[in-house]
């Protein structure tokens, strides 16, 4: 058996299994906004759990500089790239949460559902994808490309658990870049996808 599915069906497993409110849960939009080619100047992003709910975003001209800034002065090596990327992310989580109610999302899912703009992890993914796609059609990635989202745990004996994820070019390794384990507008964690497929989880988060 293939031990990573397709996208979809990771996002559909997940959704299943997370405890936001399935029933409001719309997989047909999850897939759509992962294959929306964003632009500053519209996008949509996914909250409320599984995308049950859907906002529309732009960004003006002083908040996407905002987002060029972290990467001057620009990145000679993938390490420091990396770095970049989850700094701008940052930004635009700040940004784009001022915008579409999601500036109180919480690190973590369970046991925080009640609060608004509150996204679980397959909403963390879908718009980190959103916000990689952005950089990377503005020529900000180049030491790194785009690749669908992954999903630990669907053959293992936990909860499912979806990433947004990034190659780099020189090696080939594959990175997970996962925004959900901390509050908005803080920077996700990128890690060695192998890593994160182990399980691995921040000390310090409060996601539960």
């Amino acid at each position: 058996m293939r031990r990573w599915c397709s996208s979809f069906i990771c996002i559909a497993s997940s959704v299943l299994a997370v405890g936001m409110p399935q029933a409001q849960a719309d997989l047909s939009a999850m897939s759509q906004l992962l294959k929306q080619t964003p632009t500053t100047a519209g996008f949509d992003i996914c909250h409320g759990g599984g995308c049950a709910k859907v906002s529309h975003a732009m960004l003006t001209d002083a908040e996407w500089q905002l987002v060029l800034v972290q990467f001057q002065p620009r990145a000679y090596d993938a390490q420091t790239e990396r770095a970049q990327l989850a700094q701008a992310i940052a930004v635009l989580e700040l940004e784009v949460g001022a915008k579409t109610g999601t500036a109180g999302d919480r690190g973590g899912t369970f046991g925080n559902s009640a609060y608004t703009g509150q996204m679980d992890c397959n909403d963390e993914a879908t718009n980190t994808t959103t916000y990689l796609k952005l950089m990377q059609n503005a020529g900000l990635m180049r030491f790194h490309t785009l690749q669908d989202t992954r999903t630990r745990g669907v053959y293992l004996n936990r909860w499912p658990h979806t990433t947004a994820m990034i190659r780099e070019h020189e090696t080939g390794q594959e990175f997970a870049v996962d925004a959900w384990f901390y509050d908005n507008g803080n920077p996700p964690v990128i890690l060695p996808l192998q890593q994160w497929k182990a399980g691995w989880m921040p000390a310090d988060s409060p996601a539960q």
